[in-house]
């Protein structure tokens, strides 16, 4: 089995409208090859609105060849056709998630630092299992925490891929990708200041590792 190198995947910032289309173009430009995968992450909208502020950054990543994810709603995902959805312990069940939105659906599941959360999200079809906070993250509160044994365990004995998130930054994710994490999940440390900036400094150290 070949190793693949690891991945970016964005998560967005709650505020997607404004100059975000714009920011998001950019940041997958810079990161082409790297930036496999996009989070659309909106909080307390409802399915109208949030489709609205979906809709020009799924045509954003559709034209980039990057997976549009939509966090923790399935029917939203539903109706944007997205290309998956990324449930949390209290978001669904991963194999109600595939009945709705179909075997090609990328569907990942929030394991926290659970060995056991990971392997039951595994067993009900989950596409990718990611695990955090591995650092304090600004975008929201760290209630769970995980660390590189996880990933290494995870990598060495699962052949589902893993998401390393929280907090992670070009300066400390070293550590993550040599523990084996498929891709890095990444939100504050991109769109906190000059997106492609971020994102090159990401894939230097993707290529240094």
């Amino acid at each position: 089995m070949t190793e693949t190198p690891c991945q970016l995947y964005l998560i967005s910032p709650l505020e997607t409208g404004g100059d975000f289309p714009q920011r998001l173009e950019r940041a997958l430009d810079a990161g082409k090859g790297v930036v496999t995968a996009f989070q659309f992450r909106v909080k307390g909208l409802d399915q109208h609105d949030a489709a609205a502020l979906a809709e020009p950054l799924q045509e954003i990543c559709a034209a980039r060849e990057v997976a549009f994810i939509v966090n923790d709603d399935i029917s939203l995902a539903k109706r944007l056709k997205a290309d998956g959805v990324h449930l949390g312990q209290g978001d669904g069940d991963p194999r109600d998630a595939r009945e709705e939105l179909g075997r090609e659906a990328q569907i990942g599941v929030t394991c926290h630092g659970s060995r056991h959360l990971a392997l039951e999200a595994g067993e009900a079809g989950a596409d990718y299992v990611a695990f955090g906070a591995f650092f304090p993250s600004t975008t929201k509160e760290t209630e769970h925490t995980a660390d590189t044994d996880l990933l290494e365990w995870w990598h060495e004995m699962v052949e589902i891929p893993s998401v390393a998130i929280g907090g992670i930054t070009p300066a400390n994710c070293k550590p993550l990708i040599e523990a084996g994490a498929d891709f890095l999940a990444v939100s504050g440390a991109v769109w906190s200041g000059d997106e492609v900036e971020a994102v090159q400094a990401f894939a230097e150290q993707i290529a240094a590792a």
